[in-house]
């Protein structure tokens, strides 16, 4: 009989999106369920558990601090691991492990494992920064294996004394679940395939395409990335913003300012969340992301293994996979001149930085490609349950 392990996160999207792929492969050697918030198609835990081909289970979770519905979640866990008895149980994303892995240890769950996967609590301040500090406290605590994604992330928690240094290891050079390279790959689309989607966007042939993937929200950066892209354009009318993904209004919300400008300038291309990024990151030039906090950037990954140079932010995950003006720029985060600098620089000069497009792909192919990851997990896996020496 197969040994069984829970994997939860606090929405769909990440059970499906983020970790792509990898449950379907873990469930070859081991009876995988998953468990995440229900969800609304096309990203519902329904949707998830048959494309992954795996036995999924509800259980509501919000990604705000709600006490009482927490309480109910922990419950509902704790009854989910009584009844299937999982030798393992492996969290995602901050309040799916709060909740999961509490929920592991009430149960004594032998092998409780959570990945860190970026901070939010390394933008808070005063009682919100306290408060979140003994959320990630409380979880590593629960814990039996905490797994940065980063190895920046891995110097934080222990700089802050979150977990001990027995408990924390990153897997192989980083990244939750790698990046499907054959996927993830510039010669899928053709110059007509290129032209096409341009010319729907009104984006011209001459346009240098800049583009950013990911959420539309403060800690993104996207406030400083309009600012400079809307002071870069005054100079250069060649130029334009591409702005794949969703606004988090409630969340995490732009300034008025900021969005002021995004309607007034026509440069800026906002086309909402999409399905597949891959036509607009081939479309582009470069990818723009300065994000203040991250785990191991998968829009970096994407749009690397597409040949694109980037402009990050100097942060964990982003400065591990970009070497300054080696495949891309480093900037400090939140700062705006630095960053229509950089974005000036790449215009105007190409050999900014020293690989080119297939040079950069070859990188994330070496790394990072999604199968090297999962034999890394999966190996991760064998080593603690085939153990004797259970915690």
């Amino acid at each position: 009989m197969k040994k069984k392990i829970i994997r939860i996160t606090t929405v769909p999207g990440s059970l499906g999106v983020l970790l792509d792929g990898q449950l379907k492969y873990m469930s070859q050697f081991y009876e995988i369920i998953g468990i995440s918030s229900a969800g609304k198609p096309p990203l519902s835990l329904e949707k998830v558990g048959q494309k992954e081909n795996i036995r999924v289970i509800p259980v509501e979770m919000s990604r705000r601090i709600t006490f009482f519905k927490d309480l109910k979640g922990i419950f509902q866990l704790c009854r989910i691991f009584w009844k299937e008895k999982p030798d393992m149980v492996h969290t995602h994303t901050p309040k799916a492990g709060l909740l999961g892995m509490i929920a592991a240890y009430i149960t004594r769950v032998p092998h409780r494992l959570h990945t860190v996967a970026g901070m939010p609590l390394l933008e808070a301040t005063g009682k919100k920064r306290n408060l979140l500090d003994l959320v990630e406290k409380v979880t590593y605590f629960c814990a039996t294996h905490v797994y940065p994604n980063s190895f920046g992330l891995q110097e934080i928690i222990l700089a802050n004394q979150y977990a001990p240094q027995k408990k924390v290891k990153v897997i192989g050079h980083g990244s939750s679940n790698g990046i499907d390279t054959s996927y993830f790959d510039p010669t899928l689309f053709d110059v007509q395939d290129k032209a096409t989607l341009a010319q729907s966007l009104n984006i011209s042939n001459d346009d240098f395409v800049f583009v950013f993937v990911g959420r539309l929200v403060k800690d993104k950066g996207i406030n400083e990335l309009i600012a400079a892209f809307t002071e870069l354009s005054k100079e250069n009318h060649n130029i334009v913003l591409l702005l794949v993904g969703g606004f988090e209004a409630e969340l995490d919300p732009l300034l008025p300012e900021t969005l002021a400008l995004m309607d007034a300038n026509k440069k800026i291309v906002s086309v909402g969340w999409q399905n597949d990024v891959r036509p607009y990151l081939a479309m582009a030039d470069s990818m723009v992301f300065p994000s203040y906090r991250e785990g191991f950037p998968n829009a970096v990954l994407q749009s690397a293994a597409m040949g694109l140079p980037s402009i990050v932010s100097d942060i964990n995950g982003c400065n591990e996979i970009v070497k300054n003006h080696v495949n891309g720029i480093i900037v400090a985060p939140k700062n705006t001149e630095q960053l229509k600098n950089a974005m000036a620089s790449l215009l105007n000069n190409r050999d900014t930085v020293q690989l080119n497009s297939g040079e950069i792909r070859k990188q994330i192919q070496d790394h990072y490609k999604r199968q090297v990851i999962w034999e890394n997990i999966l190996e991760e896996y064998n080593q603690l349950l085939l153990s004797s020496n259970t915690p």
